[in-house]
């Protein structure tokens, strides 16, 4: 199955425990998706377990057993995929819309979120890029210009949809990709202060991003209306006390909290958990970060390095704003806890891109 299992097995571990975590903690958010809408719990279920965690399983190992320096190779043509897919979904009759957004192909009754797939390309396609120009990294022209320019195109793209979130994680993969390559701080403070300045104009223009940063000061403002999920979310982590209510005993999933299966399932796991569990499945994030920025350390070549360095940021990155939202000390967002929320086609993309990591882990320095 693993090519000779010269693979590295501690960071397969890790991701194992972090996929059972997860479909356990999956399954019991779920539950209170069954009490509201029985029909959406099969279809639902049915994209977790089949596209998410089988299809993903299958990709994880085949992309463990491929030499990984196929995908610098391919570059090119993947991140020109990837935007056409996401231009697709903006057209009328083929994207399917949802609450104002539209960033889905359907098919079947199965979603596909192209906005996932764009995130690994532009990791990809940078990494191998970065790789090219070696210690012109360190420039204007040529490190820190494309990399905007990438920015510029990627989140047109995504803010069109709109999808501030996944441009977000791809922005702080961009950024790791860029200083472990030799980058200037100084080009990452001028990203950061665009960043603000953009958050600023938006929340200007987009009436959502300016709920959310008002929520995020003061949640008790609308208690009933934007601030409502932070507060249910908060009433849940807090009711699960030390040791939490048991494993399917979360009250809140079932009628109070908005998304439990989705943005909300760290308030799930952690009422029924307790701070205990809550700390554990943190503490998993960040061994699997630690992990995995272990193999990037003892990887010979650069494309390698910043490919696993992009993939382990993004990853633990978009966990820890999801699980930062819900603790109320990050403002809200839609993005979803990776290996435990639902959502077939970021499960998928996830246990691919930890199939590559794997790939590359074979070609680790082998000193302990």
């Amino acid at each position: 199955m693993f090519s000779k299992w010269k693979i590295d097995k501690v960071f397969l571990f890790w991701t194992v425990t972090l996929m059972v975590a997860g479909f356990f903690i999956f399954s019991s958010a779920s539950l209170g998706l069954l009490a509201r809408s029985g029909s959406q719990y099969s279809s639902v279920t049915f994209s977790q377990t089949i596209l998410g965690l089988f299809l993903g399983t299958i990709a994880l190992i085949i992309t463990s057993n491929l030499d990984y320096k196929i995908w610098k190779k391919t570059a090119f043509w993947f991140l020109a995929v990837a935007i056409i897919l996401n231009i697709l979904v903006l057209i009328p009759h083929i994207g399917f819309e949802h609450g104002g957004a539209r960033r889905w192909f359907v098919f079947g009754g199965v979603s596909i979120q192209p906005a996932e797939i764009l995130k690994l390309a532009f990791v990809v396609y940078f990494s191998a890029f970065v790789s090219g120009i070696k210690e012109k990294i360190k420039t204007f022209k040529y490190g820190f210009l494309p990399l905007v320019i990438l920015f510029i195109i990627l989140g047109g793209l995504l803010l069109k949809q709109p999808d501030t979130d996944n441009f977000m994680m791809i922005v702080c993969s961009g950024m790791a990709i860029f200083l472990s390559a030799g980058g200037r701080w100084k080009y990452i403070f001028i990203v950061l202060a665009t960043a603000i300045i953009a958050v600023g104009s938006l929340a200007v223009s987009r009436p959502y991003v300016m709920q959310r940063i008002t929520t995020f000061f003061n949640p008790n403002q609308n208690a009933q209306g934007s601030g409502y999920q932070i507060q249910q979310s908060l009433i849940a982590i807090g009711s699960g006390g030390m040791f939490g209510r048991g494993f399917g005993q979360s009250v809140q999933k079932f009628n109070f909290l908005p998304e439990p299966i989705g943005d909300s399932i760290f308030a799930v796991e952690a009422e029924e958990f307790g701070f205990l569990g809550a700390s554990l499945l943190v503490l998993l994030y960040v061994v699997f970060a630690i992990r995995g920025l272990k193999i990037a350390s003892k990887v010979p070549d650069s494309f390698g390095r910043l490919l696993v360095v992009g993939i382990v940021i993004m990853i633990v990155a978009q966990a820890f704003v999801n699980i930062g939202a819900m603790l109320g000390v990050l403002p809200l967002s839609g993005i979803t806890l990776p290996f435990v929320s639902h959502g077939g086609t970021s499960l998928f993309i996830t246990l691919l891109e930890v199939g590559i990591i794997l790939s590359i882990s074979k070609s680790q320095k082998q000193t302990r």
